[in-house]
Parts: structure tokens; C-alpha cells; sequence
């Protein structure tokens, strides 16, 4: 008990010291983009300190670019106020393969443009970035210590240069020197010495100042929240979300509340998931009561400490991941559950590394055969099984592009067609085992929908700078939105849903397969959670992977 103890405490602790932005610990950005008859997998690491260099590694899935060209563009001064393309280039011994840098200079919501030309035409798309610093970078204590010296000498030059130039620069050349010569070079140096001490504090205090400003308001903090479950007699307990807005005055940014948008038609997708062992899990999407709270019914999830992630999307297209940890009472697994959104679900199953993923046992017919030879398998809640076919290895390397593809065969292993679940194939969830890893994954990859097509937008207004609307009219408008979005039959609501997302394509001939882009960050003991949708019902395939760092296979 006191090691499970000790094992939890460590858990909160690494889980709350983390810095978080639109996923955690996993900054990158990795999708699959559609330019014309261009393919793209497009991988763009943010820097950790802002201004700083993106790095962009394009690969061409299908199509021959000559020329790829990148730049970034700012959401508040928009594609008037972007600067020039840079040029990336081909990687030497990878064909289809670019690769370069963009320097990013402005903080919060951007985007990369990408502009290719080539045999199959001109073609131009945008990939949503956050960029924000992270990090502070240390000055190492060498380049410290000679600096000092440096300085010091400077000033010990300044103040004797001084005081020669006020004695014996006033005397003629030959003059002999009167006695009062050194007086003055004394009284110089003195007072050259006052106004060096003087610049050097006023110098001081402006760096610390400037310091102060970039740990306090430059320095991404994820704007917290505060999480807990309401009992409620008769019916099934409440889980209610606030966000800390009172955090603002010790350094954290304020955030626009009011301006949150819908990412599949939810204002906020949330994800508990059990610790120590990752046995339990739940995808909510909790309506919102006013600008800061936002509330759901809990279902039947076991007693113990959960992880929480709570992710929005703001109208710059700024995705921000909130975090918490909360203690699930005993009573919310007795009490009947009605889960308050038709698209929510809950999942238990073993711990993680006790997950029973059958290798290449499952008996598949000659449609589900062709789509990849089967790495693991695992039973879903309607009869079914997903398959994560094409797995490359039994242990995974970070820091890899990889595309996860899954399958659904029904009992007797044929395709099992599948729905669109939010408006999407499916939807994926990637957490590594301490927590320090998390993110929510789609089949174009780790993007946003509702960023990307608010970055779209903003490029499409012309005007140097964004001007908010009233912010009451807007949030109540967008209330209204999702809750008609959820009024309406589920065939209308995905309709709506992909006519306002970007262009995509996925085409599968076998309609019961997703996919998903991801490299992951780094090496440990990871839990994918794949959620489809067959007969009105999502459904959750959970599996295991171990990953290493790269080249240590």
C-alpha cells in the first residue's frame, strides 16, 4: 500500500509540473495534408523559446514537387502582415523528403504555409502551429564568468580613460603637470565610477525587469483547472469543470474565454483516465453553464485518482490542453449512469502491460487480409474486433513518423463498416504510462480541426490586424449552435460537421479502417485508446505498445 501510494504521489507530481499546450509532452505537429494532387505527411517541431526556429521535414506521399516553399503566418497580423517564403530543401538520399527551418517570431496561434510547384501544378495548404516559449535557456556558468570578467574590464577602462581625460588631457603638450593634476583624475574617476554604477543598476533593473515580464507573461503556463464530482440524489453524479480565470494575476495570461469554438461540434472534449494503471478511461464533452464552468453527467467509472485533460480551442485557433487531477468517489461507480451526450464513453480493462493483445491470432476473410497483416487485436464492446494491422514491430521508435491503422471485423472476421464518429473516421487517445505524454489524435493527425479552419479564415481576411466581436453575443451564440448540433439526428449533425472542416483525404476502399499520423516523443510504455462508431454505438479498442529511443531496436 505504501509503495502504491508512493507511485501515485510521484504520478500527480510529474503529471502537474508539466508545462501544456494543445497536448502534453508532445509539441510537435504531424498531420496529413491535401494540396491539390499533392499528399503530404508534414512534420513541424515549435521551438521551445519564441523567437525561435520551427523545424519542417515534408514528406511527399503521392506527387512530385519541384519546389516546396514555407512561411509562417501570424493569426493577429494575418497573411498581409507575413513575411517571404523560405525554401526547403531536398534530403539527400530520401526521395520525396524536404526539409527546413522558418523562424517564428510572433507568440500564440500561427500557422505554416506550405506552397508547391511541379509537374502536377501549384498547390498551396497550412498547417496549424502554437508556438509559445516553453523553456528559458541557461547561460552556461563559462560564458558567465567571462562575460563578467570582460564587463569588468570595460568599466575599469571607462572609469581610468575618464579620469586621464579630465587631468592630463587638458594640458598641452609639454605643459608640466600642476599638482592639482591628480585631484582631478581622483575626482573623474569618481564620478565616472558613480554614473558607471548608475547606468549598471538602471541596466540591472531594466534586465530583471524584462526577466520578471518573460517568466510571468511570456512563459507558457496552461491556464488551470479545477475539477470535481457533485453528487446528485436520484441521479447520476456531476462532474463539473472550472477554469481558474483567478490564476490571470499571478502570471498567467488571460485567456478569452468568451471566444471558444466548437472542435466537432463540442466546446470541450474531456479525458479521464485512472492511474496508476490506465485501466479506466472516459471520453466526455461537458456543456458549458457560464464562461468559466462547464458541467456532465460521470458514468460508472471505478473509485481511485484520475488524470484529467480538458481540451479547448479558442478563436485564434490557439488549442490549449487543460489539466487536473481528480478523486473519483465510490459512489459514482454504484450510481445507475445516463451519460448527458450521446457521442460520450467510458472504458475499463487490464492494467497497462497486463492488456491482452492477441499477435497474429485472429482469423480474418480476404477483404480484411489486404489491408495489412494483423499486430494485435482486441475484443469490442458490440462482438466485434479491431485490429491494429501494419504494425512495423512489437517495440516502436521515437521521434519516428509513423501512421497507425486500425481495422473492425465482425465475429466471423469480415469488414465491419464503420460511421462517422464527430464527423471524423474516429478519434484516438495516446497516453504514456506516468502521464507525461498525452494526446488526442484525429486521421489527419495532431491538428485541431477548429484551428485549422480558424487559421483558414484569418488568411482569408485581408485586414493587417483582428478585431474581436462583443464577446456575450458571440459565446451565446456558439451555445446555441451546440446545442442544436446535438438536437439533430446523427446523420444531419455529421453532414454539418465535415461540410465546415477542412478538405480532406482518407478514401479507404474498405470502409472499415481509420488511421492515425503520430511519432512518438519519446521512449517508454504508451496506451492508444481507438474510438469508432458501428450502429449508433462508439466503440474503444485499447492497446499497449513499448517504444524505445531511436536506433536502440
Amino acid at each position: 500500500m505504501k509503495n502504491l501510494r508512493f507511485q501515485t504521489l510521484l504520478f500527480v507530481l510529474v503529471f502537474c509540473s508539466l508545462n501544456t499546450f494543445a497536448h502534453i509532452g508532445s509539441p510537435g505537429v504531424l498531420v496529413q495534408q491535401q494540396a491539390g494532387k499533392y499528399q503530404l505527411l508534414v512534420s513541424i517541431e515549435p521551438p521551445d523559446v519564441v523567437p525561435g526556429t520551427a523545424k519542417i521535414t515534408v514528406f511527399v506521399e503521392r506527387g512530385s514537387p519541384n519546389t516546396i516553399l514555407a512561411r509562417p503566418i501570424y493569426f493577429l497580423s494575418g497573411d498581409e502582415g507575413a513575411p517571404t517564403h523560405d525554401a526547403l530543401l531536398p534530403v539527400a538520399g530520401k526521395p520525396g523528403q524536404f526539409a527546413g527551418i522558418v523562424w517564428m517570431m510572433s507568440s500564440g496561434s500561427s500557422s505554416v504555409e506550405l506552397q508547391l510547384d511541379g509537374p502536377d501544378g501549384s498547390a498551396k495548404t497550412i498547417v496549424p502551429v502554437v508556438a509559445v516559449s516553453t523553456a528559458q535557456r541557461p547561460l552556461p556558468a563559462e560564458t558567465g564568468w567571462i562575460l563578467a570578467g570582460l564587463g569588468l574590464l570595460l568599466v575599469v577602462l571607462m572609469i581610468t580613460v575618464i579620469g586621464s581625460s579630465v587631468s592630463d588631457g587638458t594640458l598641452a603638450p609639454g605643459q608640466p603637470k600642476p599638482k592639482t593634476v591628480g585631484r582631478k583624475r581622483l575626482v573623474g574617476m569618481s564620478v565616472a565610477g558613480v554614473v558607471l554604477i548608475l547606468i549598471l543598476s538602471g541596466w540591472r533593473f531594466w534586465w530583471t525587469s524584462w526577466a520578471d515580464n518573460y517568466q510571468n507573461n511570456q512563459l507558457y503556463r496552461a491556464l488551470p483547472l479545477k475539477t470535481k464530482v457533485v453528487a446528485q440524489p436520484g441521479n447520476p453524479p456531476a462532474l463539473t469543470m472550472k477554469l481558474d480565470t483567478g490564476s490571470s494575476g499571478r502570471g498567467y495570461r488571460r485567456r478569452p474565454l468568451s471566444f471558444i469554438l466548437p472542435d466537432h461540434g463540442k466546446l470541450m472534449h474531456v479525458f479521464l483516465v485512472k492511474i496508476p494503471g490506465l485501466d479506466a478511461f472516459a471520453h466526455l464533452h461537458p456543456m458549458r453553464q457560464d464562461t468559466a464552468t462547464y458541467r456532465t453527467n460521470l458514468p460508472n467509472l471505478p473509485a481511485g485518482k484520475y488524470l484529467v485533460y480538458a481540451d479547448v480551442v479558442y478563436r485564434s485557433g490557439f488549442a490549449e490542453t487543460m489539466t487536473d487531477t481528480l478523486d473519483m468517489p465510490a459512489f459514482a461507480a454504484t450510481t445507475p449512469a445516463k451519460l448527458a451526450d450521446a457521442d460520450d464513453s467510458y472504458q475499463t480493462t487490464n492494467a497497462i502491460g497486463k492488456q491482452d493483445n492477441k499477435l497474429n491470432t485472429l482469423q480474418l476473410d480476404a477483404a480484411m487480409a489486404s489491408c495489412g497483416k494483423p499486430g494485435a487485436s482486441v475484443p469490442l464492446g458490440d462482438g466485434s474486433v479491431m485490429v491494429w494491422t501494419d504494425k512495423p514491430a512489437p517495440v516502436l521508435e521515437a521521434a519516428t513518423p509513423y501512421v497507425l491503422k486500425f481495422a473492425v471485423a465482425d465475429a466471423v472476421g469480415k469488414p465491419a463498416a464503420l460511421e462517422p464518429y464527430l464527423g471524423m473516421g474516429g478519434h484516438a487517445v495516446i497516453v504514456r504510462e506516468d502521464g507525461s505524454v498525452y494526446v488526442h489524435l484525429h486521421p489527419v493527425g495532431t491538428a485541431s480541426m477548429a484551428a485549422e479552419t480558424a487559421l483558414v479564415s484569418r488568411i482569408a481576411d485581408t485586414s493587417r490586424t483582428f478585431k474581436y466581436p462583443a464577446p456575450a453575443p458571440f459565446r451565446d451564440s456558439i451555445d446555441r449552435y451546440v446545442t442544436r448540433l446535438r438536437q439533430l439526428p446523427e446523420a444531419e449533425k455529421n453532414k454539418l460537421l465535415l461540410a465546415q472542416m477542412p478538405p480532406m483525404n482518407h478514401a479507404i476502399d474498405v470502409p472499415n479502417m481509420v488511421e492515425f499520423p503520430y511519432s512518438f516523443p519519446r521512449a517508454g510504455q504508451y496506451r492508444l485508446w481507438v474510438q469508432v462508431k458501428r450502429n449508433g454505438q462508439v466503440l474503444t479498442g485499447v492497446f499497449d505498445v513499448m517504444v524505445t529511443e531511436s536506433g536502440l531496436q
